[in-house]
């Protein structure tokens, strides 16, 4: 089954209900299936651009957890300590016969739980050593005999045989020498047919700080590296790249994607997603982040515009040949909640209405008020998202400028539960739904 690729305007949302981005910014207690809708008519018209590059100050702050805090699910659901003591948990991929396997950034390890590993779960080290290991993919999906792994600096992979709890063999590099500056988090997809390797690599920069190019060097390069790919520093970033695994080359597939921090493809189809953290520089109502389907040959904007034609102000009139060539993602969400990884629903544990829907981790804003820190939803119908999200697992914000979690990893066990990983206190958590 392959849907339609989405034209470039927004899906229709009728049975969202709206939440005006201003809304966000004053900072309140999410709840368990609060509804959210963002459209691009709640964006200010005129935003003022700061220093790109300034930092932001790091004002929400990561406390203790009140005694016997756990998160807030809706009713129905349970959710228990799966595994803790973990040092900046992130990506988790279940493998076909169940065993899930995490990135343990803060390690530099590869860890696995078996199928049916009970709380408190104790993992396994399948691999070490490496550089802030991140996405996770397994090769051929149904009976792999590889597991594929993306270090900040590269992408190696493993020899694998259903129920390996330890690398039978060294790593093999497939992808090196990648740049590490800001954005590390490499996520990693399999094409359906298993032939390609889908790469992320966020940018290097909040703006894209390049030097200066004549028009005719910039219509060669993009031949070269995608249409609106940057340069210097941030060449073969901002962008997902695609590895054939039989003619072992690397090239480009979509650009204009300042951080896309988590990939998937939805399962049986041909559709490849990815969340993106926008720029910071524009204030805290512009630009959302986002959920985009991600064709072959897609620009999205970074650094030049966002949203469609909507213009940086600090690069305006820089590339006025790309306007009219941006493509609209399908799903906006706060600004600066930092998706970082998504999962399809697609298991029969749940309500039957949860099933291709897809969760989205929400590692939360730098600076007050506190925005995400919590799960969300993302509604789908036929495939296709309604363009609204709601709220699914929240209550680590405390108050508008402290947390006791942070959410960074979602993933779908092979019995139907939800785990999500919060790497500022080292904790897996398991939610599953009593019929």
């Amino acid at each position: 089954m392959h849907f339609p690729k989405p034209a470039i305007l927004l899906l229709p949302l009728p049975l969202v209900f709206a939440a005006a981005l201003a809304q966000a910014q004053d900072w309140r207690p999410d709840t368990p299936g609060t509804q959210h809708q963002i459209k691009r008519s709640d964006l200010p018209a005129n935003p003022k651009a700061g220093d790109p590059e300034g930092s932001l100050p790091a004002t929400v702050k990561v406390v203790s957890p009140p005694a016997g805090a756990l998160p807030k699910v809706p009713a129905g659901f349970t959710v228990q300590v799966f595994a803790s003591g973990l040092d900046k948990p992130r990506t988790m991929r279940v493998a076909p016969n169940g065993d899930i396997f995490l990135s343990e950034t803060g390690t530099g390890r590869v860890l696995v739980f078996r199928a049916n590993a009970a709380a408190p779960a104790k993992p396994e080290v399948f691999a070490e050593k490496l550089d802030r290991p991140y996405g996770i993919v397994f090769q051929p999906a149904a009976n792999p005999q590889y597991v594929y792994v993306a270090a900040a600096n590269q992408v190696v992979r493993y020899p694998y045989h259903s129920g390996d709890v330890k690398a039978s063999g060294p790593a093999e590099v497939l992808i090196d020498n990648i740049p590490t500056k800001r954005h590390w988090t490499r996520d990693l997809a399999l094409s359906r047919d298993g032939k390609r390797l889908f790469v992320s690599i966020g940018s290097s920069s909040n703006l894209g700080v390049m030097p200066e190019k004549k028009p005719a060097d910039i219509q060669a390069y993009e031949k070269a590296h995608g249409r609106g790919a940057a340069w210097g520093d941030e060449e073969n970033r901002a962008m997902v790249r695609v590895y054939d695994l039989q003619t072992r080359k690397l090239g480009t597939y979509a650009t204009g994607l300042r951080n896309c921090s988590g990939l998937a493809m939805q399962p049986g189809t041909d559709n490849l997603w990815c969340v993106v953290n926008e720029r910071d520089h524009l204030g805290p109502q512009v630009p959302p982040d986002f959920m985009a389907r991600v064709g072959e040959g897609d620009f999205f904007g970074w650094p030049w515009y966002y949203l469609g034609d909507n213009e940086d102000p600090a690069l305006k009139g820089k590339r006025p040949d790309l306007k009219g060539h941006v493509r609209t993602p399908e799903v906006l969400f706060h600004p600066h909640a930092a998706v970082l990884s998504l999962a399809f629903y697609d298991q029969n544990a749940f309500p039957a209405e949860y099933r291709g829907d897809a969760f989205v981790a929400m590692h939360g804003s730098h600076s007050a008020p506190a925005t995400g820190y919590k799960v969300v939803r993302v509604r789908m119908k036929n495939g296709q998202p309604t363009g609204g999200f709601e709220d699914f697992m929240t209550g680590f914000a405390l108050t508008g400028d402290s947390t006791w979690g942070r959410p960074a990893g979602v993933a779908v066990t092979r019995d139907g539960a939800l785990l999500v990983s919060d790497d500022a206190k080292g904790t897996i958590f398991k939610l599953t739904y009593k019929k």
